[in-house]
């Protein structure tokens, strides 16, 4: 059992409270997600030649100012990065390709995501810990994804938390279990594609990544998805300017969605929904089985 939040803000001038109106859904989901939590962010876009990764030490003592100015010793510039205690996101006018095998070779270090608008943050604790320690209540955006995990198939560790990201600015969340993660798993690897963790929502992440990759967009790959992916689920989703949200066949695993002029908001259980400004007379409906919901910034 886990809990799933997404937040879409349709007026840009409401994007300043992303995170003061996120939060309270996320800890919403703490009787549902007790033993990590993590969320996506999507911010302001960066320029076509600029990244910037999510990093996850493991560590409060690690030392950030060491690892820019090796980074400039390494590429002769000198990166913006924001630290956050033991997370960071470090931004550079430097190819991915480029700059994410030096990341991978930091020890102790751990990429979480990388794209043009993505900020991704995750760890171990409850929803509330989790929310403070990394000061959610002040994050801007136009969208977000969040969950509460509750573990049953693999380790609680800041790695098997959700969001699980694949690509650039890409990212995935899920209540329920997949029937088939090592069957997509032998299907994937062989061409390259390279897992992180046992859990069965980073099979689901990388196929409809690989899928986007191979050309699919965000709604033909998740139509494939319907196809290959086995089991019980509510998946939602982020790109850089959609959120998506999808359930199983038997839709075995709850969610409701809450609609205004000025956002669109969904969870796992209406409770999590309640405080939203004019929740009263939002449009309020739970998703269909095997049917797909897209909304665009």
């Amino acid at each position: 059992m886990c809990g799933i939040v997404g937040l879409l803000i349709k007026k840009p001038e409401l994007r300043d409270r992303l995170g003061e109106l996120m939060v309270p859904m996320l800890i919403g989901m703490s009787d549902r997600g007790p033993d990590s939590a993590g969320l996506a962010v999507f911010t302001a876009t960066l320029p076509e030649n600029h990244r910037k990764y999510s990093l996850f030490s493991g560590s409060s003592a690690f030392d950030w100012t060491k690892l820019a100015q090796d980074f400039q010793a390494q590429f002769g510039q000198l990166p913006d990065l924001q630290a956050h205690g033991n997370q960071a996101v470090l931004t550079a006018d430097l190819a991915p390709d480029v700059v994410k095998p030096w990341l991978k070779q930091q020890p102790h270090l751990h990429v979480l995501s990388t794209g043009r608008t993505i900020d991704l943050y995750k760890d171990t604790g409850k929803p509330t810990e989790v929310a403070d320690r990394y000061g959610f209540q002040f994050l801007k955006g136009s969208h977000v994804v969040g969950h509460t995990r509750m573990a049953t198939e693999s380790a609680v560790t800041p790695a098997h938390a959700h969001p699980f990201t694949a690509g650039e600015d890409f990212c995935l969340v899920h209540n329920g279990s997949l029937a088939n993660p090592h069957e997509i798993r032998r299907k994937l690897e062989p061409r390259g594609i390279e897992f992180e963790t046992d859990n069965d929502t980073e099979a689901a992440c990388r196929f409809l990544e690989w899928r986007m990759r191979e050309g699919d967009d965000l709604e033909t790959a998740i139509a494939n998805g319907f196809e290959e992916l086995d089991g019980f689920y509510t998946f939602l989703m982020g790109t850089a300017d959609k959120l998506a949200l999808v359930r199983d066949p038997f839709a075995c695993k709850p969610a409701v969605v809450a609609e205004t002029d000025e956002y669109v908001a969904i969870a796992s259980e209406f409770r999590s929904l309640a405080h939203l400004p004019d929740i009263n007379h939002a449009q309020l409906y739970e998703p269909e089985p095997e049917e797909m919901y897209v909304w665009t910034v």
